[in-house]
């Protein structure tokens, strides 16, 4: 599964509590706010992987924070979420630039589906299956194998590791690993990043394989094929 940093704007508050405690447990960094104005706020200044949006909201309705984040050509991937079933809510929505329109009553099951082909999309990772040399994650499963072998990592290793294999080639720094994969309210130092990559680093080189995570001093790190 992929697992990454998700705002959730939703007044229902039964609703917003149980999608939040669902996806923290799914392995998503969430931020959940009630009404239009914080959920605007908080969709301007952070930088999320896929919004879900309510449409009717206090304060500003759904649409009107879709409209102005295209606006502002912010290219955040957009799932609505809605009481509202007629075909022609479901056109402006979409007209308006929504990725997906998930109509309530909804299943998590299918929530949880169709963020994370949302993640996939915004990665170009058509596949759940990540491959960087011998290196294979199963987004699904959460299992990592590195030359057939499964390799056994926390929940936080994993994040970390998927997250760089997301943006293989790319430099990832210690801030980028923070914001994407913890809430806010619990972020934790560089320090104690640098202590896990250290982990999956020594994990995925047991038996005397490769390198595959490189360290980028002053910058971050880098997941490659060796050589």
């Amino acid at each position: 599964m992929v697992s990454m940093r998700v705002l959730l704007v939703e007044d229902y508050a039964p609703l917003r509590k149980s999608a939040t405690q669902g996806l923290r447990e799914a392995g998503f960094a969430v931020d959940a706010v009630a009404d239009g104005e914080e959920g605007l706020s908080y969709a301007e200044s952070g930088e999320y992987d896929v919004i879900i949006l309510d449409l009717m909201l206090p304060k500003i309705d759904g649409l009107a924070i879709l409209r102005r984040l295209r606006e502002e050509a912010n290219p955040v991937h957009v799932l609505i979420l809605t009481a509202k079933d007629t075909l022609d809510d479901r056109v402006r929505g979409l007209n308006l630039g929504a990725d997906d329109y998930l109509v309530k009553p909804f299943g998590f099951a299918e929530l949880l589906a169709r963020l994370q082909a949302l993640v996939r999309r915004k990665y170009s990772a058509k596949s759940p299956l990540l491959h960087v040399g011998d290196l294979e994650i199963d987004t699904i499963a959460k299992q990592v194998r590195r030359s057939g072998h499964v390799i056994d990592l926390t929940a936080h290793e994993y994040r970390i590791l998927e997250y760089l294999a997301l943006r293989a080639g790319q430099v990832v720094t210690r801030a980028m690993v923070c914001e994407r994969l913890y809430d806010f309210e619990k972020e934790p130092g560089s320090n104690i990043i640098d202590v896990y990559v250290a982990s999956v680093r020594r994990k995925l080189e047991e038996g005397g394989l490769p390198r595959l995570i490189q360290t980028r001093r002053g910058l971050g790190y880098v997941l490659k094929e060796p050589g």
